[in-house]
This record gives C-alpha cells, structure tokens and sequence, in this order.
C-alpha cells in the first residue's frame, strides 16, 4: 500500500491538530488489558438506532456483532453459517431451507423459526420498497417449517440470494436485541461487546470469567479520533475508513504497513438529484459528466490498487457484455471540455439564470479536496459550484457506497428512480421486465438494455470505486482484506505485545 502526498496548505491549516486530541481519549482504553479496542468511524446514534443510521460503517458494525442473520460473511467475505447452521437450495434455486441452531434472545426465551420467519419477511417487504428490483424482489414467502426450519420460496432464481441474507440490514433482531454473536452493554462512552454462547445463548458467565481477548469495547467516533487513538496505542483496530479521511493519515505519522485497504466494487460518484430546466438538459448533464477529469483523483487519494471509472457498473456481472462506455470516453480532455462548454455557452445564451450547482458532500479533507477538483472543472465549462452538507438541499449528491451482492441491478436500482436520482423511465420499465423475465437469456438482455438507457441518461457521475481503509495493530490476528469490507469482530485475534 502506498501513501504518499502533501496537503495542500490551506487544507493543512484547516484541519485540528491531531496530537490535541489525546485529551480526549481515555486512558481505560489501554492494549495491555488484552481487550481488543475497535474504533469505527461514525458517532453515538449509531449505536443507539443503528437500523435508523445505516448504512454508516459503525451501524453496520453493531448489527453484525449483535443481530447476526440467517448468513454472514467472514473475514474474506465470503458466505458462512449465521442464525443458521446449514441451508440447502432447492427447486433450481427458487427455494431456501435453512436449519436454525440453538440460539435465545436476550432476555433467555428461544429463538423460534416462526419468530424468525414473520421478522424475516418484514424486513424484506421494507427493503424491497428501495431496491424494487434487486434479489428480494423474487421472494414469495417467507414459512417456519418445523420449530427449528424456515423456507424462503422465490418465484424465480436469484444467485445472489445468499449475499444479500449476510447484509447487516438483514440481521435478525427483537425488541431487546439480536443474538449474537456478542451481547452489548454500554461502558462509558463506549459498548463492551460479551461473546455468547451458542449453546446456551448464556453471556453472564459468572462461574468461568470471559478471557480479556475475547471481549470487545466499541467505539463510534470522528475519524480523526479514531486515527489518533490508534496511533497512541489505545486500540487495536480501526474500521470504516472512506476516502474523506484518508489525508489525515500523513500528518498522523500512521505506519503505511498498518493501513490495510479492502478491494471492494460499489459506486463512488454524484447523482444528480436536483430539478429545474438546466438539470433536465440531457446535454447540460452530459456536460458536467465529461467536464470532470477523473485522471486527477489517483493525485488526490493514492492508495494502492484503487482506480477511476466513468462507468455505473464496474463489470460484465450479469449484463452478459461490457458495461456502455460513454459516448465521449475516447475523446481528449480537451476535446471533452471544449464541447462542454459549447453546451454550457449555448444554455447561457436562451436563459438569464444559471444557478451554481449545489454538490453535497462529507466532512472531511478528502471531501475538501474533491471539491476543489469539481469546483476546477466545473469552472472550466461556466459553472459555478458550491459545496453543502449531506443533509442540505442539493444538486449533485455524492454516493459512496459497496455494492451489497454482485448483480447490475444493484448498481442500476440504486440511481434510478426509486432512490429519487434524476431517471431515465424506460430504463425503470427495463429492470422491471428483468425482474419479470422467465428465461435468463430475457433477462440478461432486459438488464442490458436498463444499463445502456441509465449510462445515456447521465443521472449519476460515476468517479471510481468506493475507497474502503482500516487500521490494523501488530498484534491483531485474523483480519484479512474484504471484498464487501466486512470485518465480523469474532474473527479477530489477539496475541501477546
């Protein structure tokens, strides 16, 4: 992994001085203990609601350490065993039966299929209402077979059924909370995650004391924070890294070799999400898209193996071809930008008001330096930009997101209408043909033609992947780089300083 750049020097002075936050780091936190400290980018709400905060890295952390699913992913990020000890797929993949193993709630009664089963389909209709199209689109029912088995019955095959089941969001979780594999007790400003016992569903362990290793202590925060707390050696693990934060590696003085960056496929791009005449220009969109040099952004964030796209989907996946390059993809930049400002002239000329383009971002310096980027090339065609929160009315809004299961339709869903990004209808109507085909072939050749309408219509900017970094100790065992970056807490191993 290699990092290596100077900030700019307004960005330098902009940013807090990391070593003043030791103040606020607290000294129980200490390796020695042998407790394995996590600290994962996000803050206290996420903990609290973390169903209401996803998809925020520390959201998903606490769903999948306390409220497992039927499936999970390991270390690597592939499928294993979750809720339920072993599952067969039947009928050319339109039936899911899984065996539940022993496990109880937190308040000590049984876990039973039918509990699982009537949380399990509620779940999906909820999710299904932002991702029409995707896998649980084909989900019929979900029935408890026995006290112990459930069925899921498809009306059509979904190969990547299981990938979606071992998402955080489809953790199996009651009112009192899930069922493992560690129960969460608040410890100050932190959780104190207790393994539980598969058998016995017990986390008291009052007779035989739970080793140190074995627990966790969690902690939601900046991560600035994070960085630091690490540095000093007050834990052992920092997760959720995204591109925004990656400058503040450098002047932390952070070991390269304790940087571990996950090669995850996703979106990491601008919707276009406002409305108005200019934004409905299918040329004025097509501009932005072209006027953006994505050649820079390695400058910005370089980090070993990550990489620039102006493409929605990263593959072939199931679209049965290449992805649709953009119409200009083999021009110059030059050539790009002269014909953008062409269009943006033109558009000058039959209106008075051209409004500065709104781009919501992150905090962070990496988001800072993405948008002094935007701000050049945007500039460069006659458009004013200005930076606004996430949460602020916008034009442009910045998508940063792993892709949960490897289909197009992901990527292709979540720009399309139902997420409220300017949307190409016939495309919509494609998708939903896909989701109705009865052949594969018909529904390879629905998809494809969904990508090639959506990639057209220029609703959302594709830049590159998502950038996904974590901090990890010498003497942690058991992390290995994630394709979906996930990094289940239970794997991991502590060995002695």
């Amino acid at each position: 992994m290699r990092i290596a750049f100077s900030l700019p020097r307004a960005l330098r002075l902009a940013m807090p001085p990391l070593g003043a936050m030791l103040l606020g780091l607290s000294a129980c936190s200490k390796e020695d203990s042998g407790l394995i400290v996590v600290s994962v980018v996000g803050d206290r709400d996420d903990l609290k609601k973390p169903l209401q905060q996803l998809p925020d890295p520390a959201a998903k952390l606490l769903l999948e350490s306390t409220a497992q699913g039927l499936v999970a992913f390991d270390a690597r990020g592939d499928i294993v065993p979750g809720l339920a000890q072993r599952w067969i797929v039947e009928d050319d993949g339109r039936s899911y039966i899984f065996r539940l193993r022993r496990a109880f709630w937190a308040d000590g009664s049984r876990v039973t299929a039918t509990a699982v089963a009537r949380m399990l389909m509620a779940r999906i209709t909820s999710l299904r209402q932002l991702d029409p199209d995707g896998p649980l689109d084909a989900v019929q029912a979900v029935v408890p077979m026995t006290g112990e088995v459930i069925e899921i019955r498809m009306v059509a095959a979904r190969p990547y059924m299981l990938q979606m089941l071992a998402q955080p969001q489809m953790g199996i979780l009651s009112r009192d909370g899930g069922t493992g594999p560690y129960r969460a007790r608040r410890q100050g400003g932190a959780l104190m995650l207790t393994p539980v016992d598969r058998s016995t569903g017990d986390d008291d362990a009052e007779e035989e004391p739970i080793p140190p290793s074995m627990l966790r202590v969690l902690r939601a925060e900046r991560a600035a924070l994070g960085i630091v707390r690490f540095r000093e050696g007050l834990s052992a693990l920092m997760l959720g890294g995204r591109f925004a934060d990656v400058p503040l590696l450098v002047p932390a003085g952070i070991d390269r070799d304790a940087v571990r960056i996950d090669p995850v496929q996703g979106l990491l791009g601008l919707a276009v999400v406002g409305t108005g005449a200019m934004l409905d220009d299918d040329n004025v969109r097509a501009a932005i898209n072209m006027a953006i040099d994505r050649s820079q952004l390695p400058n910005l964030f370089p980090l070993g193996g990550w990489t620039t796209t102006d493409r929605i989907v990263p593959s072939d996946l199931d679209l049965g071809r290449a992805p649709t390059a953009p119409v200009w993809a083999s021009q110059s930049m030059d050539d790009r930008r002269a014909r953008a400002s062409a269009t943006i002239t033109r558009w000058r000329a039959d209106h008075e008001d051209v409004p500065a383009l709104r781009i919501a971002l992150p905090e962070g310096p990496g988001a800072t330096l993405l948008f002094g980027m935007l701000r050049r090339d945007l500039g460069a065609i006659g458009l004013a930009a200005e930076r606004v929160a996430m949460t602020d009315p916008a034009d442009l809004r910045l998508i940063d997101e792993v892709a949960p299961y490897d289909s197009a339709l992901w990527y292709l869903g979540r720009v399309g209408c139902a997420r409220k990004v300017h949307c190409n209808p016939a495309a919509d109507a494609a998708m939903q043909s896909a989701s109705l085909a009865s052949t594969t072939e018909e529904r390879l050749a629905r998809i494809a033609e969904a990508e090639a309408l959506i990639q057209a219509h220029n609703g959302y900017i594709a830049l590159g992947a998502p950038v996904r970094w974590s901090l990890v100790s010498r003497r942690l065992g058991g992390f290995m780089p994630s394709q979906r970056a996930r990094h289940p807490l239970n794997h991991l191993l502590a060995s002695p300083n």
